[in-house]
């Protein structure tokens, strides 16, 4: 029988909530990538995936199918998710979940290590209220996408407790652990590479001896090296060999002035996508109040360096970081730091009533995340469709502007051409000579009366042979 006393340990154990929302996002794990939010990338991912099972196991050769004729290959981050979720369908079997199940088991453990990491830096009472602001932040959505952002950040997150017990214990594993999850998490995602940064607390603490010291140094060198390697030499060459790229940075000029037409979007990515919560985000700006007033040296320098890092990243990303939620998600941490010191320096009932607050808002702000739309699962009748029409290696268009989700779930490769587009003279008799067979028209974006045969015809899809 759980009497009060009990009740109270058990609601002050961080285990007891890390689990319950772990065993709460397990909530539609097995769904395809089919909900509104960014599926496209979700998509992308596991397109990068199945082709390594299907295609190329090679990881330095990550394949996408939008690239018509072309091998797909394109420069990416490093794709150590993909080749996870490569690995499990390689023993198990290809199912679209498998990227959500791995994410959330890693993000899970970040948010472990999260709080270990703040309640030997700061204090349990601030490592509570901070682990309860991130559980409830965008982390709870993303945290189960198949994306690599909040997996990013955990391995970094990892990488950064191993410094804190290296500088501590001096043990070389440590040592050794932090430059392989710090590098990975750098690799996974390069804004996650703002953590390392961190490590100049250590290095200039008066704490610690100067060996230790000078190989954190080489440590940190070693990560931003390897890093460095990949997105500065070998995805330049991937992009310039195969012209195939995930992303676009900007220059700075032309950052700035983008984030400046942008600026209210920008903005409401702090405060709100990035907590999920008006409450929280309250707080956090309590937080910095309170840090500086207080002149707390560990939490200001680290406000500052990441905050100088990220707002960095933010301009290279230019207009990009207004159009995507997941893009806020490497400062979230910190802002999650802050609201956490600012409610830990309150009264404890005034401190659990509003991380209740905070909690409930921040789960009802996503919790429509975790179902899918009854009018989206016709989607998935691609692969059979495509199945019914035409070979697994022949490639098709399909009538969509960007998107692969559409090009993923018929399991083919080809060409996402945007609906204005094939009415313009040439475009289908020039992919026809790069191999085009055929045509997938999804009708809710158009019905285009063409002279080539309708080999299928639904409520949803038209295709035509092209002849």
């Amino acid at each position: 029988m759980i009497n009060r006393q009990n009740f109270h340990n058990i609601a002050g154990d961080i285990r007891f909530w890390i689990i319950l929302f772990f065993l709460v996002r397990l909530t539609g794990i097995t769904n395809p990538p089919l909900e509104t939010s960014h599926n496209w990338r979700q998509c992308f991912t596991n397109m990068v995936a199945r082709n390594f099972l299907e295609q190329d196991a090679n990881i330095f050769y990550p394949q996408i199918d939008m690239a018509g004729d072309q091998s797909g290959i394109t420069g990416s981050e490093f794709p150590l998710f993909n080749y996870l979720i490569f690995v499990i369908s390689w023993i198990f079997g290809f199912e679209h979940w498998y990227g959500r199940l791995i994410n959330l088991l890693v993000s899970t453990i970040g948010i472990w290590f999260f709080y270990q990491l703040i309640s030997r830096i700061l204090n349990r009472t601030t490592a509570f209220a901070s682990t309860i602001i991130l559980l409830s932040s965008i982390w709870f959505s993303f945290s189960r996408k198949i994306m690599p952002d909040t997996f990013s950040v955990s391995l970094m997150i990892i990488g950064l407790f191993c410094v804190y017990k290296f500088a501590v214990g001096g043990k070389v594993m440590h040592l050794i652990l932090f430059i392989l999850f710090s590098s990975a998490g750098a690799l996974c995602k390069l804004p996650s590479v703002m953590f390392v940064s961190l490590v100049a607390m250590p290095v200039f603490s008066v704490k610690y001896g100067r060996r230790r010291k000078c190989a954190l140094i080489i440590a940190s060198l070693v990560t931003a090296g390897i890093t460095f390697l990949w997105y500065g030499y070998w995805v330049p060459w991937l992009v310039n060999t195969w012209h195939n790229r995930l992303y676009f940075p900007v220059s700075i000029s032309q950052g700035i002035r983008e984030i400046i037409v942008n600026l209210p979007d920008i903005l409401d990515k702090f405060y709100f996508s990035a907590l999920s919560s008006f409450v929280a985000f309250g707080c956090f700006l309590a937080g910095i109040y309170l840090i500086i007033i207080r002149k707390s040296p560990v939490l200001v320098w680290i406000f500052a360096l990441l905050t100088l890092l990220f707002g960095g990243f933010m301009l290279k990303a230019g207009r990009i970081f207004s159009m995507h939620d997941y893009y806020i998600i490497p400062y979230v941490p910190l802002m999650a730091l802050i609201a956490g010191y600012a409610l830990g320096s309150i009264r404890p009932l005034f401190r659990n009533i509003l991380l209740i607050i905070i909690a409930i808002e921040g789960i009802a702000n996503q919790h429509q995340d975790f179902f899918i739309k009854k009018s989206e699962r016709y989607k998935l009748e691609l692969e059979n469709i495509a199945d019914k029409v035409s070979r697994r290696n022949d490639l098709i268009i399909i009538n969509v502007d960007g998107n692969p989700q559409e090009l993923y779930f018929s399991h083919r490769k080809g060409w996402n051409i945007p609906e204005y587009r094939l009415y313009e003279e040439g475009v289908i008799p020039a992919l026809m000579q790069k191999g085009a067979k055929y045509l997938f028209i999804n009708q809710s974006r158009g019905k285009p009366d063409l002279d080539d045969p309708v080999v299928y015809q639904d409520e949803h899809f038209t295709v035509y042979e092209l002849k």
